[in-house]
């Protein structure tokens, strides 16, 4: 161990990378694109309650709906997000907060903050992400220049509902993730 000690390369600074986006490029409409075609769906909205209205819609009683925005009232009821983790087991739809979007790969940035409880966003069966719509940044180099600096104990990109195929190339959506992906931007 002492000789490759003794033989590791000087260190060397990193080089300071740049990355000059396309300005012309409509965010909002990309990320979109992008999200719908590996299967989430997008949709806009000017107030919440119109989530609460689709939710109610797309996922009648009895569904088993957890929120853990605090500070929104979809008008739905509810399961207590700081359960007994076990009591999300059989949850429908989780609807969350997302940081902001990537418009280049469709993905959203998600931190425990807004997790509830680090494994929700995985076991339910339907997970609703509300971005702001101005919060969509065009690659993943700019996420990460904006993740950086941020505190966070969990973070994950989430894009697309899960999906794996085995060696037959049989698609079975929900085997790792939720069924479906639904985002609403907001503004």
């Amino acid at each position: 161990m002492a000789a490759v000690k003794k033989n590791q390369p000087a260190m060397i600074e990193l080089p300071v990378l740049t990355f000059a986006g396309d300005t012309s490029i409509d965010l909002k409409a990309q990320f979109i694109n992008t999200l719908t075609g590996i299967g989430g769906l997008v949709i806009e909205v000017n107030e919440i309650k119109e989530v609460g209205d689709y939710i109610k819609s797309t996922f009648p009683e009895p569904a088993r709906i957890v929120n853990t925005i605090t500070n929104l009232d979809f008008g739905l009821e509810i399961l207590n997000f700081k359960s007994n983790p076990h009591d999300f087991s059989n949850v429908t739809v989780a609807i969350m907060h997302g940081e902001f979007g990537v418009a280049e790969n469709g993905a959203i940035w998600l931190t425990d903050a807004n997790m509830g409880d680090q494994a929700l966003p995985y076991i339910c069966e339907h997970l609703v992400l509300i971005i702001n719509k101005n919060s969509i940044v065009p690659t993943l180099h700019e996420a990460y220049d904006k993740i950086g600096s941020s505190t966070y104990n969990l973070g994950t990109f989430l894009a697309g509902p899960s999906k794996t195929a085995d060696i037959e190339q049989s698609l079975v959506l929900g085997a790792h993730g939720s069924k479906s992906l639904i985002v609403f931007l907001r503004s």
